[in-house]
């Protein structure tokens, strides 16, 4: 990925995709296939990716499956606050890699994706909010969640959407495994 990305300096962020909350998520199946798209899209264009997780002694790891497709040594950090920037191993990871465009997907999004959105937004970074990889309990909630952080400048769009738009052409190196990606995990 060179300079001129769209996602040059882009971080997914994968929030709190943890059985006890994935249980209680309308379309959580669906959910899990988009978000693997979402990593293994990341990975194929070189975009870092970190997790998550929320009191994980007492409610589990992140789904496995997730993991696994972020690499060998996935990077994931423990909360105990609704916001992922109240983990300062986050916030510096956010500094140090100089992150200027965070993809944020995950759950619940009126609590943990909306508190995180508008902290990043707070350190002035760009959010982008993978719409298909975003639930919650109660959808009625997550949609007013979305159109409030929408209105505050946060970016709500398709996985697809996103990473088409990076790869611009089908002459991209990434396109054929893209389109591969697209369909395993349709």
């Amino acid at each position: 990925m060179t300079e001129a990305s769209p996602l040059a300096r882009a971080l997914l962020l994968v929030v709190d995709l943890q059985q006890p909350f994935l249980a209680a998520v309308p379309g959580a199946d669906a959910l899990v296939r988009r978000t693997s798209l979402a990593i293994a899209a990341a990975r194929g264009l070189g975009l870092p990716v970190a997790f998550t997780e929320q009191v994980p002694a007492k409610l589990g790891p992140t789904r496995p499956e997730l993991l696994a497709l972020a690499g060998e040594k996935p990077t994931v950090f423990a909360k105990d606050a609704f916001s992922a920037l109240d983990s300062a191993a986050l916030t510096e990871l956010l500094e140090v890699q100089n992150i200027e465009h965070v993809l944020l997907t995950g759950i619940e999004t009126p609590i943990c994706i909306y508190q995180t959105a508008l902290d990043l937004l707070g350190t002035e970074r760009q959010v982008t909010l993978l719409t298909d990889t975003l639930g919650g309990r109660r959808p009625d909630d997550c949609a007013v969640a979305l159109s409030y952080l929408a209105r505050q400048g946060c970016h709500p769009l398709p996985t697809e959407t996103v990473f088409y738009s990076v790869l611009r052409t089908t002459k991209h190196p990434f396109f054929r495994d893209y389109t591969k990606l697209v369909k395993q995990f349709a």
